[in-house]
């Protein structure tokens, strides 16, 4: 058991029959009654968001996920196969639980996987990726001082706001927390 007082982003508990992870939570001391914690938790069956409110020190059950290295092989349908790289064991995830992932994933990338109690349930990306230009309009010559921005559609999919100067071809690594442009890649 933990207590809410003990949150942490990333941390995944237990709660109504759910597992969750933390994605924020807020101390809150009011000048009348008894002070609580303010959480946002994301379901790692469903990826559904939740706002959840607990009493100060009310404790909950701590989730214990493991982490797999696998290989993410293909995608057929709505399902998508990932290889343990030890073992060769394959594992099978639906679009619904890592649609957000998805823009993302590329074939034969290798990420961790998550496991509760033999469950498959999700897959954790590296905090950056990089993905490579598919599609945006062509840069105009001496528009970088402006330091505005552009679409640009990458491999998976994905559109994201860059500079100007970047071209189609170009590979450009991307944080997997908001979705937005970090810089070119030199690959």
């Amino acid at each position: 058991m933990i207590s809410v007082n003990d949150f942490k982003t990333g941390l995944t508990v237990e709660v109504d029959n759910g597992i969750w992870q933390v994605i924020d939570f807020q101390h809150v001391k009011p000048g009348k009654g008894a002070a609580f914690v303010r959480s946002k938790l994301r379901n790692l069956r469903t990826g559904a968001i939740q706002e959840k409110t607990f009493r100060a020190g009310e404790k909950v059950q701590k989730a214990h996920i493991e982490n797999r290295k696998m290989q993410y092989l293909y995608s057929a349908d709505n399902v998508h196969t990932f290889m343990d790289t030890d073992t060769y064991d394959q594992v099978e995830l639906q679009t619904k639980q890592i649609e957000n992932e998805l823009n993302y994933l590329k074939e034969n990338m290798e990420i961790q996987v998550r496991f509760y109690q033999g469950e498959t349930i999700g897959v954790e990306l590296p905090k950056n990726v990089d993905l490579q230009v598919t599609e945006t309009e062509p840069g105009i010559k001496g528009d970088t001082a402006s330091g505005g921005t552009k679409p640009a559609t990458l491999e998976t999919g994905l559109s994201v706001q860059v500079p100007f100067f970047i071209n189609e071809g170009d590979v450009l690594t991307i944080s997997t927390d908001d979705g937005k442009y970090v810089s070119r890649s030199n690959n």
